[in-house]
Formats: structure tokens, sequence, C-alpha cells
């Protein structure tokens, strides 16, 4: 298979939707002799900060020494930024050879009458096969949906964390945070740690209750390991982080948004779990040092300045207008705003129009985004902000440009479908660029400083593509 004929395959299987259950997943390992055997793994699972929680954590290990596979799900603009390696994403060729891998056993399955595996459930086994042939020593695995059902929980593995609860897929995961947790924590097996981050009460009494049925240890943020102190500066955060089994001082996280640095330290917890000691101080500070997140709040253009972030529900939206309001407390934003069909776009909205000046609405290129004329009278029905309609993603952030002048700012959010598709205007397509390589654990194994640097084309991984 070259790339497009990968594609094509991939394609062919979009139409079978969202199918919970582990059958079909547990069938296409056994008949691949188990790829994601062999390696210790970390399992992210959680409403919000999954993919920067297993970001930070791949760099950790990388530093550490190990050649680390992460498979991130879903992807901004190109499918291959799904499965990475040491801080980089799979190059077309090796996304062929690891859909070529899967798709000769898949065929065998069908021919045999199995039910066929579903879009996410081959390019989750495409990284088992990617992690094959790389070789890695250990893998970052971030969960697509819930966690129960979750075609990546047929992994046992050594950690498992939930970043965070919030109301989300109620049709899938249950109506309260309750439920919601339970699916999420059923990742955990009798031989995982959990790690958990800052969770509401009702979820942390499951996951507790969790940890306690499985005869687990349980390290949880706040009590285990926390954010000593975080100072913002110029182009991030220095931080102070204690974890589990050692407090890790200077570090400093290049990133927007407080979050991030809780993020920061569910990756130490995390890190230091699957290692079983302390980290090495200066790998902690090299990895968050080339940390980046494509596709949250990540400024593409100045003059206006113009900000992406894919928060896509209401507790997403809630964190960036916090981080809004305290890294950017005099803007007033002219939001362009598109929104997948299963949101609570009141919820949302009413939220942003605590920053917004305005709004402009419009509908990504998906069969789920909410039709602009829709989105625009649901707006306009929590709002007084002036609401205006474009017919294409192109002519919203030109309108939301020209509303905001030279010395304004534009806010692109609502859905990762809207943002991939604004990075991929404005920064451009990153066919054939993989940006430099961020960390070798063949030149970093001992923790220390580095000569690797950025780029963007390194990570263009974000969270829930909604």
């Amino acid at each position: 298979m070259n790339y497009t004929e990968a594609l094509t395959f991939l394609d062919r299987h979009i139409a079978l939707g969202v199918q919970p259950g582990l059958d079909r997943m547990q069938g296409l390992l056994e008949a691949m002799g188990r790829p994601d055997e062999g390696y210790p793994i970390i399992h992210v699972a959680g409403t919000n900060g999954k993919t920067s929680t297993s970001r930070l954590a791949t760099l950790i290990l990388v530093t550490h020494g190990l050649d680390t596979g992460t498979h991130i799900s879903p992807h901004l603009q190109r499918v291959e930024e799904r499965l990475g390696v040491n801080g980089r994403f799979a190059t077309e060729e090796e996304f062929a050879l690891a859909v070529s891998d899967v798709e000769a056993f898949a065929t065998l399955r069908d021919q045999q009458g199995a039910d066929p595996n579903t879009y996410f459930e081959l390019i989750t086994a495409a990284a088992f096969a990617f992690f094959a042939n790389q070789p890695v020593d250990a893998a970052v695995l971030e969960v697509g949906l819930g966690g129960r059902l979750d075609a990546t929980n047929v992994v046992d593995a050594e950690v498992c964390v939930v970043t965070s609860i919030g109301i989300e897929h109620t049709e899938y995961l249950g109506p309260d945070l309750a439920s919601i947790a339970a699916e999420k924590v059923a990742i955990t097996g009798v031989n995982s740690i959990l790690v958990t981050g800052p969770l509401p009460d009702p979820a942390l009494e499951v996951a507790e209750g969790r940890a306690r049925e499985l005869g687990i240890h349980h390290r949880h943020y706040g009590k285990d390991f926390s954010v000593v102190a975080a100072d913002r500066g110029v182009g991030g955060w220095l931080v102070t982080i204690d974890g589990a089994e050692d407090r890790y001082e200077d570090v400093f996280l290049p990133l927007r948004g407080r979050h991030q640095v809780v993020n920061l330290a569910n990756a130490i917890a995390a890190s230091e779990a699957l290692l079983g000691r302390k980290l090495d101080a200066g790998g902690v500070r090299e990895a968050a040092g080339v940390a980046t997140m494509p596709g949250r709040m990540e400024t593409l253009g100045v003059g206006p300045l113009l900000m992406v972030d894919g928060a896509h529900n209401t507790d997403g939206v809630e964190v960036l207008v916090d981080s809004l309001c305290e890294e950017f407390p005099s803007n007033r934003w002219q939001v362009v705003l598109g929104v997948m069909g299963d949101k609570n776009v009141e919820a949302m909205v009413g939220r942003l129009a605590d920053v917004a000046r305005s709004f402009v609405v419009t509908a990504p290129e998906s069969e789920r985004a909410v039709p602009s004329d829709e989105l625009a009278k649901r707006v306009a029905a929590v709002t007084d902000l002036p609401v205006q309609e474009a017919e294409s993603v192109e002519d919203a952030i030109a309108l939301g440009r020209a509303q905001a002048g030279t010395d304004g700012a534009v806010l692109v959010t609502g859905s990762l479908y809207l943002v991939g598709e604004v990075r991929e205007m404005l920064v451009g397509s990153l066919r054939g660029s993989n940006g430099p390589p961020r960390l070798s654990p063949q030149e970093r194994s001992d923790g220390g400083g580095s000569t690797a640097e950025g780029g963007e084309g390194g990570w263009p991984y974000s969270e829930d593509r909604e």
C-alpha cells in the first residue's frame, strides 16, 4: 500500500461510525500477533487534557532514555499525526506501512465473516503496528471515547491516567459525573497504577472506589502530587511541581493557559509511576521546555491577534475563557465559532460571551457540523452581542479580521474541525514535513541538556476532534 491507498482503505470504514465494544479489536490484534504487547504503556483517559498530558508524558519518557510511541486521537490536519514516536509523527511511508500491516489481517477477518472493524479500531491497530516497526521501549495511548468500551482498552497498561471528568457524550457514557467517571476509570486493571488529575467529588469517589476494588495504588492530584507554584512569564510558565516521588523546581513550560501546568503535573506523576522512581530534574526541564500544543491557545497571526483553540465542550470553553481573562484581561474577542451538532451550543456561547465583542458563525467541513444559519439563530438566542453568518470558514476569518481591525483580537473556537481548517489555511499543509526531531533517547539517556530544536511539525496533535 502507498499512502493514498492507505487513506482509501481507512475511508471505506468511516461509515461504520462509533461502535463501542472490544471484541472486534481483540480479534484483529490476535490475528496480528498482539503487536500491543512487549512494552509498558501509559493509558490516558479524561474529558479534557488527554492529548496535552499524553504529549508531555511522551517527552518526559524520551528524556529518560526510552524510545516512546504515542497514539493521539484524533488529528488536526493529517491522519498520520495520530501515530508518533519520540516527539515526531509518522511519515507518509511509515503510516502506509502500518496500515498495510493492518489491512492484510482485517481483510482476512472480513472474508471469514467477522464483524468489520471501525475506522478508529483500524487506526489504533495501525498505531500498534507502527510501534512494533520502530520498535519502541514504551508507549502512551490516548483513549478515543470514554474508556471501558473504547478500542484502546484492549491493553493491560501499567499506568492509567484520568485527567479530568466533565459532562460529555452522555448518550454513550451516562447522564452524570459518576456514570462518566465509571466509564473512564474502567481502563484500569489489577496490574495498573491509577493517576487522576483534579476531579469533582462524585468522580473522585468513583476513582477511589475502583482503586479499592482492584487493590491498586491510586495517586491523585492535590494529595499525592500537585502544582506548588506557577508564575506566568513571557511565553509560558515557570513552575514548581511536587510529584509523587520528588519535587521539580524551575521548570519552564512554554504554553498558554494555567491548565497546561496541571497537565504537566499529570504527566510527571504518570511518568514516575511507569519508571517506578523519581525523575531526573534536568530531563523534566528539557521535556517541558520543548513542548508545543498546536490548536490550544495557539497564535496564528498578529495585526489583529488571531488565536485558535479547540475547546469543543462546556468544560473546555470554561477553561479557555478563564485563561483568556488571566492572560489577556483587556481583550474583547471577535469570536469565529463552528460547532458539532451534539454539543451544548447555548452553554458554550453563554460563557464565551463574557470575553466576546461579537460572533461570526460558520460550519466546518463535517456532516456533523451545525449549519451556519441554525448556529446563528442559536447564538443570537442567548446573547445580545452582534452575530453574523459566514458561508465558508475562509469568509468567517476574513470577516472576523475586518471587524477586529489591526489592533483587535480574533478567537477561533468550538470545534477541532474548524481549527484544523484554519490552520491549513493560515499555516499551510504539513504534508511532507515532519519538523526536526524533538528528542532522541540515544542522545538523551541521562536527563541533561539537549541540542534538539523545536518545531510544530513534529507535534500537530490536539484534543478530541469534534
